[in-house]
């Protein structure tokens, strides 16, 4: 499973040893300063993710004077001066203001997302036309149409859209009038990463894909999703696709996920590939969570019919242990949230969750914003209590069975 932010590769690292009479050239003085850059590089990246320091500000401004007359439109942007750190470590310094002018055409009547993207050029690696003494480090600034790579680091974005009209007309590129809500064609520095500390995990969380899945639904994952930093920055969270359990080569897919989430009224039953599929999962380490109304017998007895099927049975977390992860790490539950004055109840057994008393309806916004702050923020800490214990039972299953495998080689 990768990181979105890989960690370092495990690879030991080779210094020069130093000894009196040793002949010092080109390749000897390379390895020793590499072993130090190694180093740094992997202290940076075990410990932090890449992004800006400072400046790095993008504005519109008017076509050079000096540029050919067919290229003085109103698509250049200047990057003001500032400092990013990719995900190596490498400092991406920009001493003065840098001019640059987006090229990329979007489609007759259609849209498209373009990035643009600073990062660290090593000058070794440059053609130079002599050798000097003394070379700087220096950065590139790319527009691209598909995200930033773990080694770039994004300045700003902009949803290009061309006007329904029978003749292209060239798009011009304006400051957006509400920074938080761009429209297209406006530039967006919403999605800048500023450099922080390194959460100790990412935890990926997926919807199940099935008829019972709603819109409603994912969007409260997703705020539950957003909250994750805010509140417990020792985690953070990603809500990646929809995972449906019984299309073709789904274990590739599943395993990159630590908890399916389904919010649902309806009976939840299972063929017998989508239950094959489900009980390898749990076996790797992974955690379905069901979550319903309290009236939902239905949803209730097939959850219940389900872990029975999966060789376990579900227990009140009250009745299994007082301090169970769930109700402590990382937030402490005397009592579990009341939502629309029902209070929650959780079920546990073998990496199945069951909530009922509809938690997921306030880890975001309701349509009658009925929801006080105290509610939507209680549920979110124990939503978050969930992903926490999700991660720690994968994280530990996963470290077992590494474990088992190396023993059994």
């Amino acid at each position: 499973m990768t990181e979105q932010f890989p960690l370092p590769p495990i690879k030991i690292l080779e210094r020069l040893l130093v000894t009196d009479g040793l002949l010092m050239n080109a390749d000897r003085w390379r390895v020793a300063h590499e072993y130090h850059r190694h180093r740094q590089n992997i202290h940076y990246q075990s410990l932090n993710q890449p992004g800006i320091v400072c400046g790095l500000g993008v504005h519109l401004i008017s076509a050079p004077a000096e540029v050919p007359a067919n290229y003085r439109d109103e698509r250049w942007l200047e990057v003001q001066p500032g400092i990013a750190i990719d995900i190596a470590g490498n400092p991406i310094i920009v001493p003065q203001p840098e001019t640059y002018r987006i090229a990329t055409q979007a489609p007759l009547d259609k849209s498209l997302t373009v990035y643009l993207v600073i990062s660290y050029v090593d000058p070794e690696r440059l053609r130079r036309p002599t050798n000097p003494e003394i070379i700087a480090e220096t950065f590139r600034i790319d527009e691209k149409l598909s995200p930033p790579t773990e080694t770039e680091v994004e300045l700003c974005r902009i949803f290009l859209k061309q006007g329904e009209v029978k003749l292209a007309v060239e798009v011009k590129l304006k400051n957006p009038v509400d920074v938080f809500f761009p429209e297209h064609n406006q530039l967006d520095l919403r999605y800048r990463q500023q450099v922080r500390s390194r959460p100790q995990a990412t935890i990926r969380v997926a919807q199940i894909a099935n008829s019972a899945a709603t819109k409603r639904s994912a969007e409260n994952l997703s705020y539950l999703v957003k909250s994750v930093s805010s509140l417990y920055p020792n985690l953070s969270a990603q809500q990646i696709e929809p995972i449906n359990l019984e299309i073709k080569d789904i274990d590739s897919q599943i395993q990159t996920c630590d908890l399916l989430f389904l919010a649902t009224s309806a009976e939840f039953s299972l063929n017998p590939i989508e239950l094959a599929v489900l009980k390898n999962y749990l076996d790797l380490g992974g955690v379905l969570l069901i979550d319903t109304p309290s009236n939902s017998n239905i949803t209730i007895s097939s959850v219940l019919d389900l872990a029975k099927q999966l060789g376990t049975s579900l227990q009140d977390i009250k009745d299994i242990k007082p301090n169970h992860y769930l109700r402590t790490e990382p937030f402490l539950f005397s009592s579990l949230p009341v939502v629309n004055q029902e209070h929650i109840q959780i079920q546990y057994g073998e990496g199945i969750i069951l909530v009922t008393g509809d938690l997921s309806s306030a880890w975001g916004l309701n349509d009658a914003l009925l929801l006080s702050r105290e509610t939507i923020r209680t549920a979110q800490e124990i939503g978050i209590n969930i992903l926490h214990f999700s991660w720690k039972r994968r994280q530990i299953m996963q470290l077992l069975k590494l474990e088992n495998k190396n023993s059994n080689s």
